[in-house]
Formats: C-alpha cells, sequence, structure tokens
C-alpha cells in the first residue's frame, strides 16, 4: 500500500478514535512527546499501560468476589486504574472507573458488579483498537513492537 495512503488511515484512525471518545487529548500530548531517540515511544507507554491495568483488572476481580467486599480497597484500585488510564488518555475506561469508584463509595455491590463489566468491556475494546492503530503506525515505517514483560 501507498506510504501516504497508510499515513492518511493512521490518521483517520487515530481521529476516530478520539471522535467515539476512546481517547482524548492526553494521547495527542504523549505524541508530542516522541522523537528520533524514541520512536515508540507512545506504543511503549501504552503497552505498559495495558501490562500495568490489567494487572489492577485482575485484582479488582479477586477483590469483587471475596466476602464481605472491602469497599476501601475496591475505591483504591478504582483509583489506580482511573489515574492509569489519565495517563494515556483513555476517556471511556476513565469515565467508567470514575463511575465504579462511586458505586465504591456508595458501599452499592450491584453497582460495582455492573460498572466493573463495563470497565472490562471498554478496556478489551481499547485494547483491540490501539493495537490495530499501532499494527497500522508500524507499516508507515520501521518500529520495533513493544511487549509487557513476559510475554
Amino acid at each position: 500500500m501507498e506510504h501516504s495512503s497508510l499515513q492518511r488511515q493512521v490518521a483517520y484512525g487515530k481521529k476516530s478514535l478520539v471522535d467515539q471518545g476512546y481517547l482524548d487529548e492526553q494521547f495527542y500530548e504523549l505524541e508530542e512527546l516522541e522523537d528520533e531517540a524514541s520512536p515508540n515511544f507512545v506504543e511503549e507507554v501504552v503497552t505498559l499501560f495495558f501490562c500495568d491495568s490489567s494487572r489492577l483488572v485482575a485484582n479488582i476481580e479477586q477483590a469483587l468476589e471475596k466476602c464481605p467486599q472491602d469497599f476501601r480497597r475496591l475505591g483504591s484500585l478504582a483509583h489506580q486504574l482511573k489515574d492509569s488510564t489519565t495517563s494515556i488518555g483513555a476517556l471511556r475506561v476513565k469515565n467508567e472507573c470514575t463511575r465504579f469508584r462511586e458505586y465504591c463509595d456508595e458501599e452499592n455491590l450491584q453497582g460495582c458488579q455492573g460498572s466493573f463489566q463495563k470497565v472490562k468491556r471498554e478496556h478489551a475494546i481499547l485494547k483491540q483498537k490501539l493495537e490495530a492503530y499501532f499494527q497500522l503506525l508500524r507499516q508507515t515505517g520501521p518500529a520495533a513492537r513493544a511487549t509487557c514483560s513476559g510475554d
């Protein structure tokens, strides 16, 4: 495929992620930190985000399964996940983390469980969309693929 066509697809893909509310302006700010010394900076940061956030999601899932629920711990984990999502501009996941944390503050187990399912779904959708975006981006030029340690 022609290089300029790929670049247009990359630009459209990113704009689409923002327009659909998956990402916010923080993602653009991350991209501004890329340079010749670190051409894959954003992909590396996003890969680290998914490594860390996947661990947090698993920890939340385990905490939700314990009886009785420790809503303070759940709220703390939700806060950590929200902070992590903010760092890459993962808007939809961040917004659902905020709702999840509100349910934790209310000690509303049913609300927590429903909201957490939405957190997991938005997290999985974002991961899939960003993997496709970075795959397309790698086609526009040479780049090494970032991975979680242990992958």
